[in-house]
């Protein structure tokens, strides 16, 4: 047996070794089969092949259309009309068509498409590998559109290499990273947002909604055209810029990316690209994803996974993003989708419901990543726990760097509104905040972007609800508010303090952003009141969303100044939960949290042992709590009433108000008697 297996740290694993080995054994017999002789990085170069390019004498255009009969490339050029000199040539049996045209026939921002012919019908189609589109802003029809500008982006970071910590992601959507009421813009995001992250010791963007998609509302995950930037917000030069600023401030950019299904438009996508159903996707019961009306890639066919590898690289190489997030991948390995299932036993990961095809997909998308860019991050958002998913492709794992821990800002939604602040189960909540699998890392968060889309609700807009809109001044106080504040702060911070590799946050959320997300819709007058960021409110320093952008930047500070996310380790040192009062420690920084809602506790014992100062309060003013902690105390662990008692236990005695975090920094103990 391979000792290095994952599976090794896990005995409930013994079973389904032999499964495990045989799920590898056909990834790494399809890479094989793939590259021969070569590597999955000299595999993965489709769109140097693919796709409109410009040789030193002509320009050359390719498409994969196996069903095709005819193949026009038409455009301005053309008057948008089929011509015999546009007429390309089948030139392979796989189904590969090819034309070279004179280096005058196009220029830059000429719009064109293809006229494909196939046998009983026709249709005008993007093609497959096109790098930028245009919508019509009358006709709302997209164009692909030649982009060849004189000059190429000039990097000025071009050898970006981060400092490895444990990501701290804030998650962005371009459109909606601004004030105002439109869609905002590459460069705006570049010129005032990567500052806004930078001072707030964020050390990773993720960006959503890069790949172009023909509806904005979709948030990105219906792509059409899977190799182009979404023109909406700018030019290809304009995101190239954005990451190179971000790389200039330190920052890494990842970005979603969609490879678990893709639009059903059939003008805009791949869906009957050549006329056939089964080009890219199932032609069966499982072509069309029945949750999220969307189809389903085929990932059995080679050149799916071709064309999905190349993407990967594409992204990487072109635009020097620094990984990716992974998105729906639960719906990707399971022929159900993973839908209305609790994942509850491990037969469930190996029952014959998985697509094991997806799983060589993913196996093999890993290692390129990693091979071509070895400091990428790759992200699973995974719900079920598929074992081995974020687990080194050299350990029988998929090769995911971490897997997106789902559960939790479920669980945090679910506790907010359904159970009484009394009877919150200390036990279970730190359960849930530092479970999973052995052998994986995971980014925590709290609440997700959908939990602020129209719908449903935004942790602190649930606990505050309607006095959000006339509560938040600092002069007003009430209950409600209070409370809304002190748990937001204290939500965040046991997320954040107790996972096991990295924290995710969504823009806005971190000071409580107000109301709910709200695409342009026929429904609300296609108004972007509610798809935009009310930045200002932060800024504001008399509202107490100010005071909530001040906690979050100074909450994450502690990993800037001590990387305790870098060690997984979790030292619980206490928990009562009749009390409401948790204590565990990460690397030399201490966490006590009282959950109590309205119980405040004087001199309470901490289990520990050493001399403390604290370096974070909840209750500190200047993070819109009520001043009750003395912050200059140090705190030293006594034998109170047990000092005469040979190796008496150590406490640490606190002054815990109601709903308040405390942590402390351990401090150097230099004589015997300071403790």
């Amino acid at each position: 047996m391979n000792t290095t297996s994952f599976y090794l740290s896990d005995p409930w694993l013994n079973p389904f070794t032999d499964v495990i080995d045989r799920r590898i054994a056909k990834c790494l017999l399809k890479e094989k089969q793939l590259v021969g002789n070569g590597t999955l990085c000299d595999f993965s170069m489709g769109h140097y092949y693919y796709g409109l390019h410009r040789n030193s004498d002509s320009w050359v255009f390719r498409e994969w259309a196996p069903n095709a009969n005819n193949i026009f490339v038409i455009g301005v050029f053309t008057e948008w009309k089929e011509k015999k000199e546009f007429m390309m040539k089948r030139i392979n049996s796989m189904g590969d068509w090819e034309i070279f045209l004179p280096p005058e026939t196009l220029k830059h921002g000429d719009l064109y498409k293809l006229s494909i012919h196939w046998e009983g019908g026709k249709g005008e189609r993007i093609p497959a590998y096109a790098n930028h589109l245009v919508q019509d802003e009358k006709t709302k029809i997209f164009n692909a559109q030649v982009w060849q500008p004189k000059n190429n982006y000039s990097w000025k970071c071009d050898s970006f290499t981060p400092a490895y910590h444990a990501p701290v992601i804030y998650e962005a959507h371009i459109g909606m990273a601004t004030s105002q009421e439109k869609i905002g813009t590459y460069r705006e995001f570049t010129e005032n947002i990567i500052p806004i992250i930078k001072k707030s010791g964020y050390n990773t963007i993720q960006l959503m909604a890069i790949q172009e998609h023909p509806f904005y509302g979709s948030f990105g995950y219906h792509v059409s055209s899977f190799f182009a930037a979404s023109s909406r917000f700018g030019t290809p030069e304009d995101l190239k810029e954005l990451v190179d600023k971000a790389h200039l401030e330190g920052l890494r950019v990842i970005m979603d990316l969609v490879h678990s299904h893709s639009v059903k438009n059939v003008n805009e996508g791949l869906g009957l690209l050549d006329g056939s159903l089964g080009q890219y996707f199932h032609s069966n019961e499982r072509r069309n994803h029945i949750a999220w009306d969307s189809l389903c890639f085929d990932y059995g066919k080679d050149n799916v996974i071709h064309f999905l590898l190349s993407n990967c690289r594409y992204w990487l190489e072109e635009y020097k993003f620094d990984g990716f997030r992974f998105d729906g991948i639960t719906s990707m390995i399971y022929y159900d989708h993973g839908l209305e299932k609790n994942f509850t036993s491990y037969n469930e990961y190996f029952d014959g419901n998985q697509d094991e095809d997806a799983l060589v997909y993913l196996f093999l998308a890993n290692k390129l990543i990693h091979k071509y860019k070895p400091e990428a991050l790759t992200i699973a958002e995974e719900m079920s726990g598929m074992p081995g998913l974020a687990s080194e492709n050299e350990k029988k794992g998929y090769g995911f760097n971490f897997r997106l821990s789902m559960g939790v800002p479920d669980f945090w939604i679910k506790l907010v509104k359904e159970t009484f602040d009394e009877n919150w189960d200390m036990g279970k909540l730190l359960y849930e905040l530092t479970q999973h699998r052995p052998e994986e890392k995971i980014i925590s968060y709290c609440e997700s972007h959908d939990q602020a889309l129209v719908g449903d609700k935004t942790l602190i807009f649930r606990m505050i609800d309607a006095e959000m809109y006339l509560g938040m001044n600092k002069s007003y106080h009430s209950i409600v508010v209070d409370r809304g504040i002190a748990l937001h702060k204290m939500i965040r911070l046991i997320t954040f303090s107790t996972s096991g590799g990295g924290y995710l946050n969504f823009m806005g959320n971190e000071f409580g952003h107000p109301e709910w997300i709200d695409f342009p819709r026929e429904g609300n007058n296609w108004s972007f009141k509610y798809a935009r960021r009310q930045w200002e409110l932060a800024e504001n320093k008399d509202l107490k969303y100010y005071n909530l952008d001040m906690f979050d930047r100074k909450m994450v500070k502690l990993q800037t100044d001590f990387k305790f996310l870098d060690d997984l380790s979790v030292n619980r040192i206490y928990e009562n939960n009749a009390d409401k009062v948790v204590a565990y420690m990460r690397g030399e920084l201490l966490f006590v949290f009282n959950f109590h809602p309205n119980t405040s506790f004087t001199d309470y014992g901490i289990p520990v042992t050493g001399k403390f100062r604290i370096i974070l309060d909840t209750d500190d003013p200047a993070f819109g709590g009520f001043n009750r902690i003395d912050r200059k105390t140090i705190y030293i662990s006594i034998r109170k009433a047990e000092r005469n008692i040979i190796n008496a236990p150590l406490y640490l005695y606190l002054y815990l108000p109601a709903r308040t975090a405390l942590v402390f920094k351990k401090e150097p103990v230099r004589r015997a008697n300071d403790i």
